[in-house]
């Protein structure tokens, strides 16, 4: 039996919160993902299948959704609210990203449903929280990255940051939303009450600076961007370096925890007299600290970075990765689109799964779960589902609807 199978989701999410129903879904919840009538509008955000823009079609939709039945709701009108409460009755989590304010204005916030459903766990993902000075402000990624801090470090040091092309706030704000869930439910196996659960982007993505967001307000130097790497004051330090057929991202770091690698490299490098013995015995354990005191000149460290960099590009991304598994270097390939489809890695992992879109005669290879759990694995039970594809199965199944009164419903655009 899956995870979760007992429990029910239903998914008010836009494209802000899809991961977080989808994560729960691949743990077995069965979620339902309740739409606008004509479909969610993450539907129309491409690229799509063939080219052809269609709401079934979307490949960023299919990326967020498996696993899930789908129904279509108005609710903004009385009978769709209706409905809804109905469905909460017997549901065990709801997830939703509208502005904070908007469900409550419809009688649908979590004190409204709670009075139905006390044992509910109710999920918002906003970009700024419930509540607080921000709360209602505009978003997009690129705010929510500037306000979060990651921005700052992405991009070349001589002009303006730049965001990551593939957004990725509300990526790390639904990961978040899954594991906050799962702890609110893991209360409620002691309280038997649920509560609400205020998932704000900006603070999920807050953390994705590790610790330096903690630097200027504790009086540390500041990092700067630099394209392939970062600047730290006037020091720039490439994370990323040339191979003969790419690039890698190598350490070349110093300090007690970094420095015994770089020694490692440098006496590699000077064997392959790429460097002399005296750069290859500097101080690699205090030679960061030797750069910021001056005693080190940048110039002297523009020179060793050279020879570094003259080091990776005579070899090939395995040659390096092969002298790293054998030698203990820091260093793996940064490896194109092409490479990771092709990886031996995963394929070992059985990390592509194949799924079904019988409605387009075709299968795709989809990216694995995100975990591998010995004693449930996950499953790839549902391809995307299509716009209402489960209203009579949910509406007339299991709320007892007549087929008369799902048609009436669709005549009024209830559903």
């Amino acid at each position: 039996m899956s995870m979760l199978s007992p429990y029910r989701v239903l998914d008010l999410t836009t494209e802000r919160g899809l991961l977080c129903g989808q994560m729960l879904a691949d743990m077995g919840a069965d979620v339902i993902k309740v739409e606008p009538v004509g479909g969610s509008p993450a539907r129309n955000i491409g690229p799509f299948y063939q080219d052809a823009p269609h709401p079934d079609r979307s490949l960023y939709w299919w990326a967020y959704n498996r696993n899930k039945r789908a129904i279509t709701l108005d609710i903004e009108r009385d009978a769709g609210r209706d409905l809804l409460r109905r469905l909460v009755e017997r549901t065990d989590f709801l997830i939703e990203s509208h502005n904070p304010g908007y469900l409550a204005k419809h009688n649908l916030g979590y004190d409204d449903l709670a009075t139905i459903n006390p044992a509910l766990i109710y999920v918002s993902i906003t970009p700024f929280g419930q509540d607080g000075p921000k709360a209602s402000y505009a978003d997009s990624d690129l705010i929510i990255m500037a306000a979060g801090g990651p921005l700052i470090l992405a991009g070349d040091a001589d002009r303006p940051p730049v965001r990551l092309c593939v957004p990725q706030a509300y990526l790390h704000a639904s990961a978040d939303a899954a594991v906050a869930a799962l702890a609110a439910h893991h209360e409620r196996t002691r309280s038997g009450l649920g509560q609400h659960v205020d998932v704000a982007a900006v603070q999920s993505v807050a953390m994705a600076t590790q610790s330096n967001i903690l630097a200027a307000a504790l009086g540390s130097v500041e990092p700067r961007r630099m394209s392939g790497g970062v600047k730290m004051g006037p020091i720039e330090i490439p994370l990323v370096w040339p191979a003969s057929d790419g690039f890698v991202a190598m350490t070349f770091l110093f300090g007690s925890a970094l420095g015994v690698f770089t020694s490692r490299l440098m006496h590699y490098v000077c064997e392959r007299r790429f460097c002399d013995e005296a750069t290859r015995d500097k101080d690699w354990i205090a030679y960061g600290e030797n750069l910021f005191s001056g005693v080190e000149p940048l110039s002297e460290f523009d020179r060793v970075k050279q020879l570094v960099g003259n080091f990776t590009r005579s070899h090939t991304k395995d040659e390096l990765l092969a002298l790293a598994v054998e030698r203990g270097f820091l260093i793996t390939p940064v490896t194109t689109i092409e490479e990771v489809v092709e990886s031996p890695q995963f394929a070992s992992r059985d990390y592509f799964q194949t799924v079904a879109h019988p409605e387009l005669g075709e299968s795709f290879r989809y990216p694995g779960p995100f975990a591998k759990f010995s004693a449930s694995p996950i499953e790839y039970r549902l391809r995307p589902p299509l716009i209402g594809e489960h209203n009579s199965e949910i509406y007339r199944d299991e709320l007892g609807l007549s087929e008369r009164d799902l048609a009436e419903l669709a005549r009024a655009g209830i559903i």
